[in-house]
């Protein structure tokens, strides 16, 4: 599998990676500091490869870099976070894992 450019695509409101030629991407809301991740999408034929994985680890790699607080509201992501807690430093207060 070949994972390629991760994107932020601000008029769709989702961090994308393309992996293979297909785009997984996250959907997300942001209110000041705070960023809402709302839902993950893996085409079929890449899930179970890492790709999610991959595509929050880059997202959650941007919020750190820019002070953001994170609010997982998709399941994926939530289930990524309690699964990685280095991560923690970016969760908004009250989301810590």
């Amino acid at each position: 599998m070949i994972l390629s450019d991760f994107n932020i695509n601000e008029a769709e409101l989702q961090f994308e990676l393309k992996a293979d030629g297909q785009l997984a991407f996250l959907e997300y809301h942001r209110e000041g500091e705070k960023l809402y991740l709302t839902h993950t999408e893996v085409p079929v034929a890449l899930r179970g490869q890492g790709v999610a994985a991959e595509l929050v680890k880059e997202t959650l790699g941007f919020a750190r870099q820019h002070g953001l607080s994170v609010i997982p509201l998709c399941s994926y992501v939530a289930y990524f976070m309690n699964n990685h807690q280095n991560w923690n430093d970016v969760l908004s207060e009250g989301y810590q894992m």
